[in-house]
């Protein structure tokens, strides 16, 4: 059972990195696609998600191409998929600007998916996990590499609620697709 301090439903923030981007000359970073193993990688994400019981309620995904991929093949792995954002503040974003989407979402949601990038991402899961359970902490500080998930707990009764050390690492995962044989 997860005890942390504060009061209000048990509330779970999944922090997607988006998988594995390609590179293509002259093309913008916000508008990098995936590349092969990242097409793989995403939809391994989202099953992943689904086999842990960590479907979000709602999605917040940086509008840049390969965050927005990454979330549509993650999410075709699910039967109906939550509603989603595309956020420009999720671009390139820091802790607090990350903090500021985060605290915006409404109460009624309880499991949020947050769909972006490094450093951002890695920097706002350490800020908030006041623990770690095994060696969760631990993996996120080593690396924090292309279609990483972690998922934080809480308990709040709105997500102004969450703040730094005051939130439990529960899982982190990092899926991996196959490649497909022919």
């Amino acid at each position: 059972m997860i005890e942390r301090t504060g009061t209000g439903p048990l509330r779970r923030l999944v922090v997607l990195r988006h998988a594995k981007s390609a590179r293509p000359a002259g093309v913008a970073d916000h508008d990098r696609p995936l590349g092969p193993r990242g097409r793989r990688d995403a939809p391994a994400a989202g099953r992943a998600l689904a086999d842990a019981g960590r479907l979000p309620d709602l999605a917040l995904c940086s509008t840049a191409l390969r965050a927005r991929e990454t979330w549509e093949l993650a999410a075709a792995q699910w039967g109906t998929p939550p509603p989603v954002r595309y956020e420009p503040e999720l671009y390139a974003a820091t802790v607090p600007e990350l903090l500021v989407v985060v605290r915006a979402v409404p109460e009624e949601v309880g499991t949020l998916l947050i769909v972006g990038h490094n450093p951002g991402l890695e920097e706002l899961v350490l800020e908030l996990a006041g623990d770690g359970l095994d060696d969760t902490l631990r993996a996120v500080r080593t690396k924090f590499p292309t279609s990483a998930i972690a998922v934080l707990a809480w308990h709040g009764r709105t997500w102004r609620d969450l703040t730094p050390g005051g939130a439990l690492l529960t899982d982190v995962m990092v899926p991996r697709g196959r490649a497909e044989t022919s």
